[in-house]
């Protein structure tokens, strides 16, 4: 596949500055923007006939990816609905002030022709579906596209995601669009700190003994949604030194039933805190569920939270990973 990218302004700036980290993105970490990239997304080599100057994201964390490689510069504009929390402490506070909030509603081919988009960056049920949007839509309007990782489709069937293991997917799109834009020493860089942050993890979780099983829940009160091997959560909570409740589960972000949480009877449950139900509600909610009762997890209120954004692939996974350690150690208080 070929993504024809429609001539767009190629000056590029000599140094951007990435807030919170103190790196730099200079000139001498920048390919020829002329020049040609061809990569591999969602198993199709696709080739970029010159570097993105326009770029469209949809949601958080693949807004951050862009943020954490310094290419605010090469965006249009971002698509993210308003529930997904304050960015006021976060390290990219000055990119979401200087870059465009597009929509608090869905990226449309529309939305991406009106911003002159050049790249429109999303996923499979991260911005592109059969119904609304995708891919080949935006192609035959010359817009290209790059689709998140974690999102990709597998052989299985024609609904479930994922085709690596999620810290995998994160590094393969750190690295992606590192030869896309021309900042594979940045990508480069981000990547070893962020396996260092993860091994550090690893080395505290105890040798030998139990690991406690968590559930992930979403969302949804009749059948919980939940994320099974191929979303970030998966190793997110083994790299913490837990076990995902629903590891044998091959999609990303998909419905199980009760019966299956009351069954495998976790010891620890994620709350994902986004949407228009407060994770205090969803704790409640948990706590008073007569179903769960006599889950282990319920009756300890063991019931950690985690943000939306720490928890799709995005550049906050490391810290997710982290924080989850530590209370999985004893080293933190139920929230």
């Amino acid at each position: 596949m070929r993504t024809l990218l429609p001539t767009a302004s190629l000056g590029l700036a000599a140094a951007l500055t990435l807030t919170g980290c103190g790196a730099q993105v200079t000139s001498e970490d920048r390919t020829t923007p002329s020049q040609a990239v061809t990569i591999t997304n969602c198993g199709k080599k696709v080739t970029y006939d010159r570097r993105p100057e326009r770029v469209v994201t949809n949601d958080v964390g693949i807004t951050e990816l862009m943020f954490a490689l310094g290419l605010e510069d090469h965006m249009a504009g971002y698509v993210m609905p308003p529930d997904k929390g304050s960015t006021d402490d976060l390290p990219y506070k000055d990119a979401y002030d200087k870059v465009k909030w597009l929509s608090k509603d869905r990226v449309t081919q529309e939305l991406a022709l009106d911003a002159r988009a050049d790249l429109v960056f999303a996923g499979w049920n991260y911005g592109f579906n059969e119904n609304t949007l995708t891919p080949d839509q935006l192609h035959k309007a010359g817009i290209g596209t790059y689709l998140l990782t974690e999102s990709c489709r597998n052989a299985g069937t024609s609904t479930s995601r994922g085709i690596m293991p999620p810290l995998d997917a994160l590094y393969t799109d750190l690295e992606n669009l590192g030869r896309i834009f021309g900042v594979e020493k940045r990508a480069r860089t981000l990547i070893k700190r962020y396996e260092a942050k993860v091994a550090d993890v690893r080395s505290k979780t105890p040798e030998g003994g139990k690991r406690p099983s968590v559930f992930l829940y979403d969302s949804g009160q009749d059948q919980p949604f939940t994320s099974g091997r191929f979303g970030a959560p998966e190793q997110i909570i083994s790299e913490a030194g837990g076990v995902n409740l629903v590891h044998d589960l091959k999609d990303s972000w998909t419905t199980v039933g009760w019966e299956t949480v009351v069954k495998r009877n976790p010891d620890v449950i994620v709350i994902n805190d986004y949407g228009s139900t407060s994770a205090a509600q969803k704790k409640k909610f948990l706590l008073s569920y007569p179903p769960l009762r006599n889950v282990s997890a319920i009756k300890h209120k063991r019931i950690f939270t985690l943000d939306y954004a720490d928890l799709v692939e995005s550049p906050r996974n490391p810290s997710a990973i982290e924080r989850l350690g530590a209370y999985l150690r004893g080293g933190a208080d139920a929230s």
